[in-house]
């Protein structure tokens, strides 16, 4: 693999990261089942890419995705929480709109950013814009996870905490679960509206498109995180994720610069193939991991038990 494949890896897997710690709070702070992300990934590029076109400054545009994004976040846990409604198809449904406010957004299916600044021009000199990328998606990946673990760790945060881990005793404690729920929702798509704010950046524009598999990444980089840091604590919780999508990528890239797989005909058009196994193979890993684990203390226990006699 060279150099620029693995810089545009490690690019692509940090910003997919703050993506994925939206997920980590639907899907695990809140146990929320949340397929929003599909729409609000996009919406956030969307809304940013027209912000920037628009002539306003690119971190502006940033705010303005993720706010976007809060506002979808929070339209699927009021479904939920005010009207009753299944939390996937809760989901699904502001997925659905989303995909049609999109298109209103940009007024068309795709829109360039080839000749705008971004987030990233300030820092571009010369040919270092691969390194300068990565940095700065590094940058912005440590604060966000930096004011997670501040804000999990609030009286506020912990409230949110014990609406996901179970609701009736958190409304015995006289939590607002419906209020933490919408906080939590709003969170969680915000930042991955963010996410899709920064991608587009990076692309050189947005398309209604790049929301597909959305959820589907971010759950393979919790898996992988959980996997291989297994913690309750909010501090490696936000680490594994962060390790797991930046893992994810790599792996992506690595078996599409395989030779192998060039051997018995895989290429770059294989890309949801290739990611589709991937996942599976992730969706194992827990289950092996507790076997393999089974079978070493069973090995070690059964080794003290000869070593005694």
């Amino acid at each position: 693999m060279s150099m620029i494949a693995l810089l545009g890896a490690l690019e692509s897997g940090l910003i997919y990261a703050l993506m994925a710690l939206g997920v980590l709070i639907s899907f695990r702070i809140l146990d929320f089942p949340d397929l929003t992300a599909d729409g609000s990934f996009p919406l956030g590029g969307a809304v940013a890419a027209l912000a920037i076109v628009s002539g306003f400054d690119p971190w502006l545009a940033c705010v303005f995705g993720m706010m976007a994004g809060m506002m979808a976040g929070m339209a699927t846990a009021l479904l939920n929480v005010k009207l009753g409604i299944l939390h996937l198809l809760s989901g699904i449904i502001v997925m659905t709109a989303l995909s049609s406010i999109n298109l209103r957004i940009m007024g068309a299916p795709n829109l360039s950013l080839l000749g705008e600044s971004t987030v990233f021009t300030a820092f571009i000199e010369g040919n270092n814009g691969a390194w300068v990328r990565v940095v700065v998606a590094c940058v912005m990946v440590i604060g966000v996870k930096v004011c997670l673990d501040w804000f999990f760790a609030t009286q506020m945060g912990l409230a949110m905490r014990a609406t996901g881990s179970n609701l009736k005793m958190a409304q015995a404690q006289g939590i607002n679960t419906s209020a933490m729920i919408v906080l939590g929702m709003a969170i969680s798509n915000g930042l991955i509206a963010l996410a899709g704010a920064i991608f587009v950046q990076t692309q050189g524009g947005a398309d209604v498109s790049i929301g597909i598999g959305t959820i589907v990444i971010g759950l393979a980089a919790v898996i992988i995180g959980e996997t291989i840091l297994t913690t309750k604590r909010i501090f490696w919780m936000t680490l594994s994720v962060v390790v797991g999508a930046v893992l994810y990528k790599l792996f992506i890239q690595i078996a599409l610069s395989s030779q192998s797989l060039r051997n018995i005909g895989f290429g770059p058009q294989d890309l949801n193939l290739v990611t589709a196994l991937l996942v599976v193979a992730v969706l194992m890993l827990p289950k092996y991991r507790t076997k393999i684990l089974s079978a070493l203390k069973a090995d070690k226990n059964s080794l003290q038990m000869t070593i005694k006699k």
